[in-house]
C-alpha cells in the first residue's frame, strides 16, 4: 500500500465501517452497531485503506489494532461522519422545523417540577416532536451536548462555557425548608444572615443545587467551620432527613410545593427581598442548525411557565407580569 490512488474517493460507508471497527476493535461488534455484515464490513475497510494508500489497521487472530496511521485518520473519519450528520440535520429542520428527535438533557433539581409543562407544551404544540428526555447531572450533560449526544438542555446557569449558548428563562428565588417547630418556619423576612450557624443539609457532590447553596451560604458570612451534612443524592430524601430533625435545606421555589406540600413536620421560610436565587434556562450548541428552532422553543417555554412561582425572563428581562406570588400564599400551598 504505497502507492495511493488519488482516483478513488472514500465513500461515507466505508468512513463508517471504519470508525466502527476503531471504536470496537473487534469486526463482529463494529458490524452489529452500524447493521452491516462482517464480510461487507471488512470490505468496506480494505477499500477505505487502498483509496488512502495507507493501512489503517493490524489484523491479528485474535484482535484488530489500529496502526498510527490509523489512530490519526481514526479522528478525520469520525469528525467528517459528524459533519455529514449535522448537514442532514439542517436540512431536515429547514424542511419542517419541530419534527423528528430532540434530546433534551434536563438537571434532576429542575426535572420533576418543570417536566410536566414541557411536557405539556410538546403535546399540545408540537405533536410530531420526538421529545426524548435524559435527566443527568450538569457535568455529565455539558459533555453530551458538546459531543452531539444531546441536543438541548434544561439547567441551572450561568455556565461560563465557550462554545455553548444560553436561552434564559425564568429566576426563582430559594425557600427555607425547616421541621415545623424550628424557630424560623413560617417566617416571610428571613435575613439571609441567618444561614450563618443552622445545621444545613445539602445534596452530594456534582449538583449544581450544592454549589449554588453554599455560595448564597458564603454571601450571607457563613464560615467554613460551620456544620453541613451531606448525605442525600435527591431534593426527596432531604426534605425528609429535614422532616426528621436534622437539620434545615434550601429549595428552589418550584420545588417546593411538590417536595413539602404533603408533609406537616415541614416549615418554609421566605427571604426578605433581594431573596436568594438561580436563573434556569435552555442551552444549545453556539451556531446549532436547529437554533431558530430553538430559539422558538424557549419563547413558548417561557409562555408556558405561566403557572410557576417563577419571574419569566424575555428578551433578557422580566416581563411586567413575571412576579412572583406573595410569600404568604406561597408558604400557605407550601405548608
Amino acid at each position: 500500500m504505497n502507492v495511493t490512488n488519488r482516483g478513488k474517493q472514500p465513500s461515507l460507508a466505508q468512513l463508517r465501517a471504519f470508525a466502527a471497527v476503531s471504536e470496537h476493535l473487534h469486526f463482529r461488534d463494529a458490524a452489529a452497531a452500524i447493521g452491516m455484515s462482517q464480510p461487507a464490513l471488512s470490505g468496506a475497510v480494505s477499500a477505505l485503506e487502498e483509496a488512502l494508500g495507507v493501512q489503517l489497521l493490524e489484523r491479528t487472530t485474535r484482535k484488530v489494532l489500529l496502526s498510527p496511521a490509523g489512530e490519526r485518520l481514526a479522528v478525520r473519519a469520525r469528525a467528517v461522519l459528524d459533519a455529514v450528520g449535522e448537514l442532514l440535520e439542517e436540512a431536515e429542520a429547514v424542511r419542517a422545523p419541530f419534527t423528528g428527535v430532540l434530546r433534551l438533557g434536563v438537571i434532576p433539581t429542575v426535572a420533576p417540577y418543570l417536566l410536566p409543562s414541557v411536557l405539556r407544551l410538546v403535546h399540545g404544540r408540537y405533536p410530531d416532536l420526538d421529545l426524548q428526555v435524559h435527566e443527568e447531572q450538569t457535568s455529565s450533560l455539558l459533555e453530551g451536548l458538546t459531543a452531539g449526544r444531546l441536543d438541548l438542555l434544561l439547567l441551572a446557569v450561568p455556565l461560563g462555557v465557550p462554545g455553548v449558548t444560553e436561552l434564559p428563562l425564568f429566576d426563582e428565588d430559594f425557600v427555607l425548608v425547616t421541621y415545623d417547630d424550628h424557630w424560623l418556619g413560617g417566617r416571610q423576612d428571613l435575613p439571609r444572615e441567618a444561614l450563618r450557624e443552622l445545621p444545613l443539609l445539602l445534596l452530594d457532590e456534582g449538583h449544581c443545587l450544592r454549589d449554588q447553596a453554599l455560595d448564597i451560604c458564603r454571601e450571607a458570612g457563613r464560615t467554613e467551620g460551620a456544620p453541613v451534612t451531606t448525605t442525600a443524592a435527591g431534593l426527596s430524601t432531604l426534605v425528609q432527613l429535614v422532616a426528621g430533625g436534622l437539620g434545615v435545606t434550601l429549595l428552589p421555589r418550584t420545588a417546593v410545593q411538590v417536595e413539602t406540600g404533603r408533609n406537616p413536620a415541614l416549615a418554609t421560610g421566605y427571604f426578605a427581598d433581594p431573596a436568594p436565587a438561580r436563573r434556569v434556562a435552555l442551552a444549545m450548541r453556539t451556531g446549532a442548525a436547529r437554533q431558530g428552532e430553538f430559539e422558538q422553543f424557549a419563547g413558548a417555554l417561557r409562555e408556558a411557565l405561566g403557572d410557576l412561582p417563577v419571574r419569566v425572563l424575555h428578551d433578557g428581562g422580566l416581563t411586567p407580569s413575571a412576579v412572583l406570588p406573595d410569600a404568604s400564599a406561597g408558604a400557605a400551598a407550601a405548608g
